[in-house]
C-alpha cells in the first residue's frame, strides 16, 4: 500500500517465488480482497521472472560500482539508485521508464535545462499518450523476441508424458568454502520419481518422498532428466537430507592424499579430499590450513 498502491494503483497481478510470506493465508486473502492475481514462479528457475532478476542484477552493478562512495551505508542511497534507474534511457522501450510512465523524464540536478514543461490538454493528450503505448508495447516485442532466439541457441526440445520416470537436479550447499571455485562438485540427480501432472508447457509436478515434504513438488523442465528404465538400477537418495532450496551438504570422508605446491615465495600444503556423497574420482584438491580450520576432526589420526 505505501510503495505501490499509493503511487501506481492497485496491480492487476503480482509475479513472486514461493516464500512463506507470498504463500501464507493473510497474503493470499489480501490480494484476493484486492482482486489481485498472484502468479507464483517455478521454483528454481529464475527465468519465469526475468525481466526482475535482470533489474536486480543492473541495480547490483550501480551499487557495486559507487560502494567505495556510500562508505558501507549503500542500503540508504537505494531510492537515488531507483530514480537514476527510471530517468535513464532503456533500450528495451526505447525511452526512460519514467517518460513511459509521465511522457516526459523527470528533473534531476544534472539537467535541470533538459526537461521543459509542455502542455498537451484533451485528444492530443490521449493521442500522444496512445502512441507511446504502442510504441512501447512494439519495443518490448522486439527485445524479448531477440532474447527468447539468444536463450532457444543452448535449449534442447524435451518433453514428458504422465507416468515418465525422471531424475532431479540438487546441488551442494552454497557459500561453503569448498565450493567457493565454481563446478568444483558436480550438481547431482536424484530419484528416480513419477510424473503426476503436467503444469503448463515447461513445468510437471512429481511424486516426491516423505523425506522432501519441505520442497515444493513443481519443477522447471530443466530441473529434470529422463529416467531409462534398469531393473538392476536402484538410486538411493535418502542420504542426501535436500533443503527446501534443493542443496544438500557435503561432509567430508577421508584425506586421500597430501602434497606441498611450491611457489616462488612460499608453499601450500594441500590436500585431496573424498567426499561423503560422491567417489574417488570426484575427490577435490583444497588448502590444508582451510580443512583444519573448518574440519579439525578430520585430522585428529
Amino acid at each position: 500500500m505505501t510503495e505501490i498502491v499509493r503511487l501506481h494503483g492497485v496491480p492487476v497481478s503480482i509475479i513472486s517465488d514461493r516464500d512463506a510470506r507470498f504463500t501464507s493465508k493473510f497474503w493470499k486473502g489480501l490480494q484476493l480482497a484486492l482482486g489481485t492475481r498472484l502468479d507464483f514462479s517455478t521454483a528454481f528457475h529464475p527465468q519465469t521472472d526475468g525481466q526482475t532478476e535482470r533489474l536486480n542484477q543492473i541495480l547490483e552493478d550501480m551499487l557495486r560500482a559507487c560502494v567505495l562512495e556510500f562508505s558501507g551505508s549503500w542500503d540508504s542511497h537505494l531510492h537515488l539508485m531507483e530514480f537514476a534507474y527510471n530517468n535513464s534511457y532503456q533500450d528495451t522501450i526505447g525511452m526512460a521508464p519514467f517518460e513511459a510512465l509521465y511522457g516526459k523524464c523527470c528533473r534531476s540536478p544534472v539537467c535541470w535545462g533538459e526537461v521543459g514543461e509542455q502542455r498537451m490538454l484533451g485528444p492530443e493528450l490521449v493521442q500522444t499518450t496512445n502512441a507511446a503505448i504502442q510504441k512501447i508495447r512494439a519495443r518490448m516485442l522486439t527485445a524479448q523476441s531477440r532474447q527468447k532466439s539468444d536463450a532457444d541457441v543452448r535449449r534442447k526440445d524435451l518433453e514428458f508424458e504422465v507416468g515418465d520416470m525422471v531424475f532431479l537436479k540438487v546441488a551442494p550447499m552454497k557459500g561453503v568454502l569448498r565450493f567457493a571455485k565454481k563446478g568444483k562438485l558436480s550438481p547431482r540427480f536424484v530419484g528416480p520419481f513419477e510424473i503426476l501432472e503436467r503444469i503448463g508447457p515447461v513445468a510437471y509436478r512429481l511424486a516426491l518422498p516423505p523425506s522432501f515434504a519441505a520442497v515444493h513438488d513443481v519443477f522447471h523442465i530443466s530441473m529434470l532428466r529422463k529416467y531409462v528404465a534398469d531393473p538392476t538400477h536402484v538410486v538411493d537418495f535418502e542420504p542426501l537430507q535436500i533443503s527446501e532450496n534443493l542443496s544438500y551438504e557435503e561432509q567430508p570422508v577421508e584425506v586421500l592424499v597430501r602434497e606441498v605446491k611450491k611457489l616462488r615465495s612460499r608453499e601450500i600444503p594441500l590436500v585431496k579430499i573424498l567426499w561423503q556423497n560422491h567417489g574417488v574420482e570426484e575427490a577435490t584438491w583444497e588448502k590444508e590450513e582451510d580443512m583444519r580450520a573448518q574440519y579439525p576432526e578430520l585430522f585428529e589420526d
